[in-house]
């Protein structure tokens, strides 16, 4: 029996569907304005497995992920740049998806953006309007958040204790200081609208695209534990009282990344990109250091833990190198592994489960069991999202030289020394430009030993090498 720990009811709940095996998901997406980073990979490998999850089961999933391509900081970046919009956007929207890719996350069944739902913006603003939960002012447009009484049952922050704690908020066109933006004044860069030129506020965005591409109610609404309130509690808010439902039944948050027992943000200078780590480890490294984590709970990065992860994920994909996928699976296997993930996606007792397997392969050796077992394996690493196609391969120095020959001349390597050797010394006269900040030559040595299908892994403890 399925469970998750719902955040409204702060409970464990069995999970029912709206519809018979009907599983209707939305994921709140990037604002693209900037390159991903390890917060968002946090977030969406934690929701990409759970689709993945649900597809296992047997369910017929439909995986709603938004692109908020309107925004305060879009448009800042662009004037600042001297640029139209959709250049940031379309810029920083390519750098999304293929760390997305990169990451091994599959795509969503819909990504809708928000430029090309304005039109249903601006239909569910008239409507609160029309309903009493918002009013217009010189342009803007705001919901009333006391006309909304059960505002704050998803934070957990009662409407009182809101309001009293409520800052002095020094715009006059507010008629309380909790009220939020539904439509932004903006003569600039404004769509047309019943209120004038402007454009949507950013929870407004959530609440349109999810009705459009969804319905009314749906089943899952996950997303950062950042974005409980107040982006959430107003989606909710706003959902509910257009709508006149129940916006969302199970709502699921998953915790933070922290660098040295802080947040991770730009203020503090400690955001890592999701680019920057594909450069030192593979998708299957950065799912494993995520995944050992249960996702409600925070996870501390540092380059340790990527390492040892790193370690664990290979130590399971090669375990299963050289076998096939197969419909004949171990059932007591695939049963502890549901076990695990119907207890809110453990994926720390699923991944045990995975290396009970790669333990069961080594030990059947030369029996007619290890491909069952290697099958089981491949199936269960791939609900949880691990690339098997990254296993290290086995490859003979005939076929290393053939790669990497025309590399002898390039680097005045002598043609007398064996494939891996030669393969030592590239990357000896590599740490030599590293140490030397000689950036350029560095980047040209790893281009060109990919551009030969050879991949350089950097670590605290020197730089590997693996076929790719």
């Amino acid at each position: 029996m399925l469970k998750f720990h719902n955040s409204l009811s702060n409970k464990l709940e069995e999970f029912i569907p709206l519809e018979e095996n009907k599983v209707k998901m939305y994921v709140c997406g990037p604002t693209v304005y900037d390159k991903a980073h390890l917060g968002h990979a946090r977030c969406y490998i934690t929701w990409d497995v759970l689709y993945r999850y649900l597809k296992f089961l047997g369910y017929n999933a439909t995986y709603c992920r938004n692109v908020t391509d309107v925004d305060d900081k879009i448009l800042k970046k662009a004037d600042m740049q001297g640029v139209e919009p959709e250049v940031i956007t379309k810029e920083f929207y390519d750098s999304f998806s293929a760390s997305m890719k990169g990451l091994n996350c599959l795509k969503p069944d819909i990504e809708p953006r928000a430029t090309k739902t304005i039109g249903e913006m601006i239909a569910m603003v008239k409507k609160l309007i029309e309903k009493g939960f918002a009013y217009e002012s010189d342009g803007d447009v705001y919901f009333s958040v006391e006309k909304y009484k059960k505002y704050g049952q998803l934070s957990k922050q009662p409407l009182d204790d809101l309001m009293a704690g409520a800052r002095v908020d020094t715009d006059e066109k507010k008629k309380s200081p909790l009220d939020f933006a539904l439509w932004k004044k903006d003569e600039k860069h404004g769509y047309k609208s019943p209120w004038g030129l402007g454009r949507p506020g950013w929870h407004i965005e959530c609440s349109a695209m999810s009705k459009k591409f969804l319905g009314d109610s749906i089943d899952i609404h996950a997303g950062g534990a950042d974005l409980t309130f107040p982006h959430h509690e107003n989606e909710l808010a706003q959902s509910e009282c257009a709508n006149g439902c129940d916006f969302v039944k199970y709502w699921l948050h998953n915790g933070f990344v922290t660098i040295n027992k802080e947040k991770m943000s730009k203020s503090l200078n400690n955001f890592l990109t999701i680019d920057d780590l594909l450069k030192k480890y593979d998708s299957n490294a950065i799912r494993f250091f995520i995944l050992t984590n249960h996702y409600r709970m925070p996870v501390e990065f540092n380059d340790e833990a990527l390492n040892s992860a790193s370690a664990g994920a290979k130590r399971l994909i090669n375990s299963a190198a050289g076998y096939e996928k197969t419909q004949n699976l171990d059932e007591e296997s695939v049963n502890a592994f549901k076990d695990a993930m119907n207890d809110d996606l453990n994926t720390s007792k699923a991944l045990a489960v995975l290396f009970s397997l790669a333990d069961k392969i080594k030990k059947a050796k030369d029996t007619k069991d290890v491909q069952i077992f290697a099958s089981t394996l491949i199936t269960l690493g791939e609900v949880l999202g691990f690339d098997f196609s990254l296993s290290q391969k086995e490859i003979s120095n005939d076929e290393l030289k053939t790669l990497i020959e025309p590399l002898y001349k390039t680097f005045e390597i002598s043609s007398s020394l064996e494939p891996k050797k030669a393969l030592d010394e590239i990357i000896s006269i590599r740490k030599a430009a590293r140490d030397n900040k000689d950036w350029a030559k560095s980047d040209l040595i790893r281009d060109e030993l990919d551009k030969a299908g050879i991949l350089l892994k950097d670590s605290k403890e020197g730089t590997t090498w693996q076929v790719k």
